[in-house]
């Protein structure tokens, strides 16, 4: 400040007159300055401004383009040149496998044709008898009373003349949609969490978006062969990651039900017919294989009115290790790929 005020004395006393201090005074108030104090500080106050702003806009395009990066290598919004790449329109088609279970069959169609976003109700049929007229009647009237959109689901069963679990990944001719949701007849998502998720699996089309995770690890034996070993929930969650999503309750493009059926290798169907389990497995490999990319676990709480199925049976895990380690050695790769990103809604949590 003494710096300032001698070289504006100095000003005041060299331009033609002797010092003055209300010649200083007056300079000071601004009556001989070009610019009043008011109108620096404006001055300074946008010079600040435009300072932080600055900032905010250099801190915003650095996250900007993290966050891009980080989806991409998550496979969030892929950009794989494929025929699934398009956009969901409309809402969502909802695919129901069920077997001789027609009491939760109707608790589940009631349940989804509440949900805003289901456009239609497929009900994979694989009994011998085909659903008989009042079971059909009823699912009509139940969609009607309990759909809250003007243009009601559409339901129809496919028909199956025998018993395969290939059947639910049949390829569904006049879609209106692009997104499926495939879900077992004993496995209730409450609509807000499907609203939700749907909203994930649109970010990402091409990947699997579900509710049920999975994993996958290398084993080798002693005599140097390799195995991989499936591991169910209690894997994932101590070891935070996961690299499948069960078909029981996910999202995915309904082009992957043509490419189950017509373009995966045959004799992964030979196997999921014969031995009667695995399907789901063959699904998220073939949407893995097909993307390079992860699926996409969605938290959300889900319900199973029905009995646990087969994952209850003794022996089951053994399976599962099995079809993995065999799906792998037909497709000559291991297209699985690892991720501990989850989706969840935020809006009814306490803490960010």
């Amino acid at each position: 400040m003494s710096t300032l005020i001698a070289i504006r004395e100095a000003s005041l006393s060299g331009n033609g007159g002797e010092y003055s201090p209300a010649k200083v005074k007056g300079s000071n108030r601004g009556v001989y300055g070009g610019r009043s104090p008011l109108l620096r500080r404006f001055q300074l106050f946008l010079s600040g401004a435009k300072y932080k702003l600055l900032v905010l806009f250099c801190i915003f395009t650095f996250f900007s383009l993290l966050s891009s990066k980080i989806s991409s290598f998550m496979g969030w919004n892929p950009h794989y040149p494929s025929s699934v790449s398009s956009p969901s329109r409309g809402g969502y088609t909802v695919l129901i496998n069920t077997w001789k279970r027609n009491t939760l069959l109707k608790q589940s169609v009631a349940h989804y044709a509440s949900c805003q976003g289901t456009d239609a109700i497929h009900v994979v049929w694989s009994e011998n008898d085909p659903p008989s007229y009042k079971l059909r009647d009823y699912l009509k009237k139940v969609i009607l009373k309990k759909s809250q959109t003007a243009n009601k689901p559409n339901l129809r069963f496919d028909l199956n003349k025998e018993e395969d679990l290939n059947n639910r990944f049949k390829p569904i001719t006049d879609l209106r949609t692009d997104a499926i949701f495939s879900v077992d007849d004993g496995v209730i998502v409450p609509c807000r969490t499907l609203e939700f998720a749907f909203a994930v699996w649109q970010t990402a089309p091409l990947t699997m978006v579900g509710f049920v995770p999975r994993m996958h690890w290398l084993n080798e034996e002693k005599n140097g062969a390799v195995h991989y070993v499936y591991g169910g929930w209690w894997s994932v969650w101590w070891m935070g990651t996961y690299s499948m999503v069960l078909s029981k309750a996910a999202f995915f493009h309904k082009n992957y039900l043509d490419m189950y059926t017509n373009k995966m290798p045959s004799s992964i169907q030979d196997y999921v017919s014969k031995g009667r389990n695995c399907e789901d497995i063959a699904m998220s490999l073939l949407v893995a294989n097909a993307t390079g990319a992860p699926p996409i676990w969605v938290k959300g709480k889900i319900y199973e009115i029905g009995s646990s199925g087969m994952s209850s049976f003794n022996g089951h895990s053994g399976k599962r290790n099995k079809c993995l380690d065999d799906f792998i050695n037909l497709y000559g790769t291991m297209p699985l790929v690892s991720t501990n990103v989850k989706a969840e809604d935020s809006t009814r949590e306490w803490f960010w």
